[in-house]
């Protein structure tokens, strides 16, 4: 099973992954992540450091793909995940979809897919080109990390449509949203309304979730020294039962960009009031 973490720069896709990622391990599941973002810190909370990059490795090796052994670019981290950081070009030139074709052509040749239950790739940021949705070529299921705010559903709207659009070529479905450190979903609600697609998980403002990116380590080995923590663990570990139950999943209808933008700012502009306090203004008019 392949799996793609999309959603909103900085809304905590790569928290999310790590520790999803730990959940299918702890499930007994071989897990494999790999890290698609120039800045190469997806793994981080699973590793405790920067990894060296796949396109760093290839060009020491003037892209020799023979020269290199799983070892010089699969790292083992917590819970046994192996890790993978694609890198990226540099900075105004390249195609973060090429650095994605060369990791999985690499990885191929050294027969790595072959070896794990479950890969996981956490895709950097909104979709806003084919080269950033590649990932999305490989993968059995996409989710999407998004908060209750606008800006955050705005960019899960394109990247359902990215998914719509590889669902053309193969069998591509979107498992759901998953709320990140957000109090409310009620404007969520009120997206999947318009777009229609499952909730696998809301996380709530939890503080030690921004802590551990700080600390470098995951939830669940937090945990190990803080059992209070545990009950954050069992959001994710939710999420890999949901994932593991090979869910129907969707190929969502992406709302149209004015469309969703007049959706989601009405709902700012003319919130709807609840009926109590409808009552109340009644009765003080009375």
């Amino acid at each position: 099973m392949t799996l793609a973490v999309y959603g909103k720069g900085g809304i905590g896709k790569s928290t999310t992954s790590c520790n999803i990622s730990t959940a299918l391990a702890k499930r007994g599941k071989k897990v494999l992540q790999i890290g698609c973002d120039p800045k190469h810190d997806s793994t981080f909370t699973l590793t405790g450091f920067l990894i060296p990059t796949i396109i760093d490795t290839l060009q020491e090796k003037d892209f020799h793909y023979e020269d290199i052994w799983p070892e010089d670019v699969i790292y083992k981290g917590y819970a046994g995940v192996d890790c993978v950081e694609a890198g990226g070009p540099p900075a105004g030139a390249g195609c973060g979809g090429y650095v994605v074709g060369e990791t999985v052509k690499l990885l191929k040749e050294l027969n790595a897919f072959d070896e794990y239950d479950v890969i996981l790739f956490d895709v950097l940021g909104d979709v806003v080109c084919g080269g950033f949705a590649a990932p999305l070529n490989y993968a059995d299921y996409c989710l999407i990390v998004t908060d209750n705010g606008f800006d955050a559903l705005f960019a899960a709207n394109r990247i359902a449509a990215s998914v719509r659009e590889k669902a053309r070529t193969h069998n591509l479905r979107l498992a759901g949203l998953i709320g990140n450190r957000t109090s409310k979903r009620d404007l969520i609600d009120k997206y999947i309304e318009a777009v229609p697609m499952p909730v696998l998980e809301i996380l709530p403002l939890i503080e030690d979730i921004r802590v551990s990116r700080v600390k470098g380590k995951t939830l669940f080995e937090m945990a190990e020294s803080d059992p209070s923590l545990e009950y954050v663990c069992d959001y994710y570990l939710n999420i890999a039962d949901q994932i593991l139950s090979q869910p129907e999943g969707v190929v969502p209808k992406d709302a149209q960009d004015r469309d969703l933008f007049s959706l989601l700012s009405d709902f700012y502009l003319n919130p709807t009031q609840p009926a109590n306090q409808t009552k109340e203004l009644d009765l003080m008019m009375v």
